[in-house]
Formats: structure tokens, C-alpha cells, sequence
């Protein structure tokens, strides 16, 4: 498992590739790829579609990477809000979704979808971060909340937020605007 890479890094990196340094995109993938990975599984929730999803959006990173302004967001929110709208777009195709497994198109026999575990020091990183965004997200008051937790954790777009929470759409992005850019001055202060 690569190790992680600090924000200064990977906004070198993004730098790096959008003057089309391949070394410095391999290494954004091998320190972003299994973050953003299981961002994709959540979405989409069948391995193969998940990484389909992943080489879709690293493509379109390697192409945008010009287009990144750190001054906007940290660069893993940049790149996990490509692989959020990438897997979005992929559920939207109508192509077919299982909760839990796969269907072996040839044989008709399920398969498990194999979990991939952190190790000890990547669990202890996850379990800061979570507990970062939680504190973050519990400063954040009602429906910015909601929809943001809707939008961002259960994969919901813009219009099915509205439905969900019953409130018109123009509200639902607002809300979101609003929260994120609060989400992101409280992680930012933690940084």
C-alpha cells in the first residue's frame, strides 16, 4: 500500500502533471488511487465499474490537471469531487448496480467483491480524518448538514437531495455551497 501524501505533495504533483510529467501522475496515483477507489465503490458498488470509474477520472485529471487552483480546494477534495461526478455519471448511464456482488455474466454464479483492508497506519489516518470531518461536520448546522451528508456520503445529486429532504433544489445548492465552504475553512484550520 502507497504511503500518504500530504496536501503541499500532491498540489506539487498536480502542478507537475499538468505540465504532463507522467512520473509525478503515477506517483498522484499511487498516493490518491486507493482513497479514491473505495470513493468509487461506494458510489457504484461493483469492483469492476469502480475501477472503470477511477481510470475514467484519473484521465480526466491528467487532462484538467491545468485547470486545478489550490486557492479553491485541497487537491484530494479536487480529485475525489472528479471520481463523486464520474461515478455519478456511471449510475446515471443506466447500466446495471448490485449492492454487494457480482454476477458472472457467463456462469450466473456470484462473486464477492474482495475488500481492500488498510494496514495498522493507514487505518490510524483514516480514523484522524474521520474524526476531523466529524468534529467539522458537527459545527455545520441542519440542512447544510443533511444535505451535505446526502450528497457526499449516500452519492444523492443536487435534484434528489431536494426530493429526499422536500425542499426546493435552489435551497439544496445553496446549502451545499455554504457547507462545503465551511467544511473546508474547519479542515483547512486543522491542516
Amino acid at each position: 500500500m502507497a504511503e500518504r501524501a500530504g496536501g503541499a505533495e500532491l498540489q506539487q504533483l498536480l502542478s507537475r502533471v499538468a505540465l504532463g510529467d507522467r512520473a509525478a501522475f503515477r506517483r498522484l496515483y499511487d498516493v490518491t488511487a486507493p482513497s479514491l477507489f473505495g470513493v468509487a465503490l461506494r458510489i457504484v458498488r461493483q469492483r469492476e465499474r469502480a475501477e472503470e470509474v477511477l481510470q475514467d477520472a484519473f484521465v480526466n485529471a491528467w487532462h484538467r490537471a491545468s485547470g486545478y487552483q489550490a486557492a479553491l480546494s485541497q487537491p484530494m477534495t479536487w480529485l475525489t469531487a472528479i471520481v463523486r461526478n464520474r461515478a455519478l455519471d456511471e449510475l446515471r448511464s443506466g447500466a446495471r448496480h448490485s449492492a454487494d456482488s457480482l454476477e458472472d455474466e457467463t456462469s450466473g454464479t456470484t462473486v464477492d467483491i474482495e475488500e481492500t483492508k488498510p494496514g495498522p497506519l493507514g487505518l490510524l489516518e483514516q480514523a484522524a480524518d474521520t474524526l476531523a470531518i466529524r468534529d467539522c461536520l458537527d459545527a455545520i448546522d441542519g440542512p447544510q448538514r443533511q444535505c451535505l451528508a446526502l450528497a457526499y456520503y449516500q452519492g444523492y445529486s443536487h435534484s434528489e437531495v431536494a426530493g429526499h429532504i422536500g425542499s426546493p433544489i435552489g435551497s439544496v445548492k445553496v446549502w451545499l455551497r455554504r457547507g462545503l465552504d465551511k467544511l473546508k475553512r474547519c479542515l483547512d484550520r486543522l491542516a
